[in-house]
């Protein structure tokens, strides 16, 4: 963490978990800097108005003596911070190439990293490993129907489209005995995810969570899709409280459920198959958010699902 400059989009996000009652040490971990910068930050930047993203990004560009055009050093620092965060090489590359007009290919960072490695740094362990999972295809479903669900055959055909935001998908990540679970929660358009923990993975504390979830963005809610876990067995009282349709996709048939398959797949790189969800903390559940929803994405024009879903563009550095 030695590249201490804030982005205005940190700035924005240290904005809203102040609004939300948290202090600086716990802003420092779901942003991942030193306390530290989160307290110079505050310090340097707070107007008579308390503290706005937009004036502090304001304030602190003004104290910028010059700019320089292209900082070789500076920029690698950049491309570090954004590898330790778990973007893959692609990902940095895009970004850079679309928010700050540099044109690093991703061939290049990645041999960078390479290099990086036989000089004895750490950076290569934040490439994403990928492994071959064996999926089971045309097995029949032992968990049975659920009462009054609606098939994701009478779904408006508009949502298979992604051309609005507020089509939703929803599931569980199960923790180690089966036990805890973690609700998921990924928008379509925009992949836009919502993370809450729940200590048992029963129909009403799940729905609980959904509701709880989405009702602060309901004015973007238009329909869920969901599989069939009984976990879902609420999914009237969802509705209803979501005033939002509900659907539930075919049996074993999760690329209907793509954009949220694909999340729990990213969740996992943080919360791996068999952990103990005893030691995962709603405020690791939050730093997990965090990355995910500001990692830009390539079938997003490398923009991040916070600025699709909100369609604020943020930048860059400050």
């Amino acid at each position: 963490m030695s590249y201490t400059q804030l982005t205005q989009e940190q700035r924005y996000q240290i904005y809203a978990l102040l609004r939300m009652g948290h202090n600086q040490t716990e802003i420092a971990k779901v942003i991942e800097k030193h306390k530290s910068t989160i307290s110079r930050e505050l310090a340097r930047n707070t107007g008579l108005r308390s503290y706005r993203p937009k004036q502090a990004q304001h304030k602190a560009f003004s104290r910028r003596n010059h700019t320089r055009a292209h900082i070789l050093a500076e920029t690698w620092e950049l491309i570090h911070e954004k590898f330790r965060m778990e973007w893959s090489p692609e990902q940095v590359s895009g970004w850079l190439r679309r928010n700050l007009g540099i044109p690093i290919s991703h061939e290049w960072i990645y041999q960078h990293i390479l290099r990086y490695k036989f000089a004895g740094g750490d950076l290569y362990q934040h490439l994403r490993l990928q492994k071959k999972r064996r999926k089971r295809y045309g097995s029949y479903d032992r968990r049975g129907t659920l009462p009054n669900r609606v098939s994701i055959e009478e779904r408006p055909a508009i949502v298979a489209e992604r051309q609005r935001i507020g089509d939703w998908e929803v599931d569980t990540i199960i923790g180690k005995r089966h036990r805890q679970a973690i609700v998921t929660l990924t928008e379509r358009k925009s992949r836009f995810a919502l993370l809450r923990k729940v200590e048992l993975r029963t129909a009403d504390l799940v729905g609980k969570a959904v509701i709880d979830l989405l009702q602060p963005v309901s004015n973007l809610l238009h329909t869920i899709t969901a599989d069939n876990g009984k976990e879902f067995a609420d999914h009237l009282k969802i509705s209803q409280d979501l005033h939002c349709d509900l659907y539930f996709a075919h049996p074993n048939s999760a690329w209907e459920r793509g954009a949220n398959e694909n999340m729990n797949g990213l969740v996992r790189q943080y919360v791996p198959k068999a952990s103990d969800f005893n030691s995962v903390s709603d405020l690791d559940v939050l730093r997990v958010i965090n990355r995910l929803n500001h990692r830009p994405r390539k079938c997003l024009a490398f923009r991040t699902p916070f600025e699709v879903f909100f369609e604020k563009p943020v930048a860059l550095i400050s």
